[in-house]
C-alpha cells in the first residue's frame, strides 16, 4: 500500500508528531510551519481602489517547503487540511488549497479542539469544506493591520521615535487610555463619610455593622455619632440564606493569561507558548477560545477521575 495514501497537513511540527501516532501507516502528517503565504513586506500589497484586494506571495524561505508539500499532495489520494479551528487556521487551510492548487474533490478540511485519538478519528469521520467566512474575517484583519501599520508607523517614526509601531489594536487602545486619562483629570472629587460600629453580644462575641447610607461631611458624621453615644442597640431581624458555591468556569484565553500573570508572573507570550506545547502534546484543549463549555468527553473523564479518587469519602458521607 502506498505510504502517502492520505496526506494530513497541520501548522506545527509538534502537532504533526502527536497526530501521526494516532493515525497509522496510511496517513502521512506534514507541517506547514505556520502561514505559507503573506503580504510582501516591501509594499502596501492591498489594492485600496480595487475593493481592498490583498496580494499574497509565498516568502522565499517557504518556497522549498511549499514545493515539497505540493509533490506529496499530488501523489496522495486525499489531502486533509488539519490546521487549527480559528481565523488563522482557516486562512492557513485556504492558502494551502490555493498555493498547492488542490483539487477540491480530494481535499477535506478537518478540525478538532483537542489532540486526542478520539478527537482526531472523530474529525476524520466528519470532514467539512473550508469556511470562507472565517477566511474573510482573517483577511479583513490582515488588511486592516497592514493599512493601519503601513500608513501610521512612518508618522510615528517621524514625529515620535524610530522603530515604534502602530497597529489595528494598539492605536485604538492608546486612544481609549488617553480619553480615560482626560476624564480622570477632569473629575471633581466629592468626600463622603462612612460610619462603622463594633458591637458585642451577650456572649462577648464581637461583630461589625455598617450604616447603610454614607454621610456627606465630617460635622454630620460627628453629630450622628454624638447622638448615638448612650443608645442601646438591638437586632431587629436575622435572615439566614443557604449559600451556593460554584466552581470557577474553565479557562478562556484571557482568564488563563490573567491567572498565569497573577500567580506565576508569566508574560502573555510565555503563557501562550506553554499552552501551545500542552495542546500539541494532547494535554489540554485548544487554548484560543472564549467558550467555557466542556465537551461530554471531558465531563465524563472528570467524573471518572473524581469517582476513582474520592469514592471512599463519597461512600462514607452518603451513609448518613
Amino acid at each position: 500500500m502506498d505510504m502517502a495514501k492520505n496526506l494530513v497537513i497541520v501548522e506545527s511540527p509538534a502537532k504533526a508528531k502527536t497526530i501521526e501516532k494516532f493515525l497509522g501507516k496510511d496517513f502521512k502528517v506534514e507541517s506547514s510551519f505556520g502561514h505559507i503565504a503573506d503580504l510582501p513586506s516591501k509594499e502596501l500589497a492591498v489594492d485600496v481602489e480595487g475593493d481592498f484586494k490583498p496580494k499574497y506571495i509565498v516568502p522565499r524561505d517557504k518556497k522549498a517547503l511549499v514545493k515539497n508539500l505540493k509533490a506529496l499532495a499530488d501523489k496522495a489520494e486525499t489531502v486533509w487540511l488539519a490546521s487549527d479551528e480559528d481565523r488563522e487556521g482557516e486562512a492557513i487551510a485556504w492558502h494551502l488549497a490555493e498555493e498547492l492548487d488542490l483539487d477540491e474533490a480530494k481535499t477535506k478540511r478537518i478540525v478538532f479542539h483537542e489532540i486526542t485519538k478520539t478527537a482526531i478519528l472523530k474529525a476524520i469521520e466528519n470532514p467539512r469544506k473550508i469556511n470562507y467566512n472565517l477566511v474573510n474575517a482573517q483577511q479583513a484583519r490582515r488588511v486592516l493591520d497592514r493599512l493601519v501599520g503601513y500608513e501610521l508607523s512612518p508618522v510615528l517614526w517621524k514625529k515620535v521615535k524610530g522603530g515604534l509601531s502602530a497597529g489595528r489594536v494598539q492605536s485604538v487602545s492608546v486612544r481609549l487610555i488617553v480619553e480615560r486619562e482626560r476624564e480622570i483629570q477632569n473629575f471633581k472629587t466629592e468626600a463622603s463619610f462612612r460610619v462603622d460600629a463594633e458591637f458585642e453580644n451577650e456572649e462577648g462575641k464581637a461583630f461589625k455593622a455598617k450604616l447603610p447610607k454614607n454621610l456627606s461631611n465630617q460635622e454630620e458624621a460627628a453629630v450622628f455619632l454624638e447622638k448615638n453615644k448612650g443608645a442601646t442597640f438591638s437586632i431587629a431581624e436575622l435572615t439566614k440564606k443557604p449559600a451556593k458555591k460554584q466552581p470557577s468556569p474553565p479557562f478562556t484565553t484571557s482568564t488563563l493569561q490573567q491567572e498565569a500573570s497573577r500567580k506565576l508572573y508569566f508574560p502573555v507570550s510565555k503563557t501562550m507558548q506553554v499552552a501551545q506545547r500542552l495542546y500539541e502534546a494532547g494535554l489540554i484543549t485548544y487554548m484560543r477560545t472564549d467558550s467555557v463549555n466542556l465537551s461530554n468527553e471531558a465531563k465524563s473523564a472528570a467524573q471518572a477521575e473524581i469517582t476513582f479518587r474520592f469514592w471512599r469519602k463519597i461512600q462514607s458521607a452518603t451513609q448518613f
